[in-house]
């Protein structure tokens, strides 16, 4: 009599199978941290782009008397609270009931990893009398960086974009 044909898998097969499948994951795993990481760093750069626009803004407008800046003062905001804050603007220009704000929330930095750190804490800031080679905060904010240490994928350190 005819044996009909055999119906699944030997055990050789299904190791083969399951080896090739292991090692498509040992392959893909790396790759999708290098593209969540890859994300990260340009959400960073996004973030670093608009809060350091928002300071040169700031920076514009005490120049150009839009707002107050007292005599001496570097023209910079005092800390970054006051990008979303807003300040009053200057009775040169007329009065005006509504602040001048330059961003809607200030980005946390997506290499923060401590949950606990409101968004403005974690970022670095550099005042304007301090060195660029030693960053210091100081009583305004002239420069913001991340706090991260980590290295990013092209070799640099996070802190020093």
């Amino acid at each position: 009599m005819k044996r009909c044909g055999q119906q699944g898998f030997t055990l050789i097969e299904l190791l083969v199978s399951l080896a090739i499948v292991g090692l498509l994951a040992m392959v893909a795993l790396p790759l999708t941290q290098v593209v969540q990481t890859r994300a990260k760093e340009a959400e960073l750069k996004q973030a670093l782009r608009v809060v350091r626009q928002a300071l040169d803004s700031y920076k514009a407008a005490a120049d150009a008397g839009v707002i107050n800046k007292s005599v001496g003062a570097s023209g910079y905001p005092a800390s970054l609270e006051v990008l979303v804050t807003g300040v009053p603007r200057s009775a040169a220009f007329g009065f005006t009931a509504q602040p001048f704000v330059l961003l809607r929330r200030i980005p946390r930095d997506p290499f923060a990893d401590d949950p606990a750190l409101s968004d403005v804490q974690t970022w670095n800031t550099r005042a304007y009398s301090s060195r660029a080679d030693a960053p210091q905060p100081g009583e305004d904010v002239f420069d913001i960086s991340s706090k991260s240490t980590k290295h990013a994928l092209d070799g640099t350190t996070y802190s020093a974009w």
